[in-house]
């Protein structure tokens, strides 16, 4: 699906890029380009495919599960301005 020169603009100004006219030809071509190539790899047929969690066949390796630093909340809390029950009470910027 090739791009014509009024989706060039309307995206252009959705991602609020200025270009100049001189550079649209060269953008529409580009995008159009890009498009078929989405088209391209959506046309694959991918049923058979395992998602796969990450590209290599590798154990994730784990270090120990272990405290490594000493709990300082209290310290750290005494800084804030307002603080309840240990948590820390900010302004509500919800309505």
């Amino acid at each position: 699906m090739p791009l014509n020169r009024e989706d060039v603009e309307k995206l252009c100004l959705l991602a609020r890029i200025e270009i100049t006219t001189e550079e649209i030809a060269d953008v529409q071509a580009k995008l159009s380009d890009i498009v078929k190539l989405v088209d391209q790899l959506q046309a694959v047929d991918t049923s058979d495919v395992i998602p796969m969690a990450h590209p290599l066949d590798r154990a994730q390796r784990l270090r120990p599960d272990e405290v490594t630093e000493i709990d300082e909340r209290v310290r750290f809390q005494r800084n804030a301005p307002l603080v309840d029950k240990a948590l820390y009470l900010v302004p509500k910027v919800i309505e």
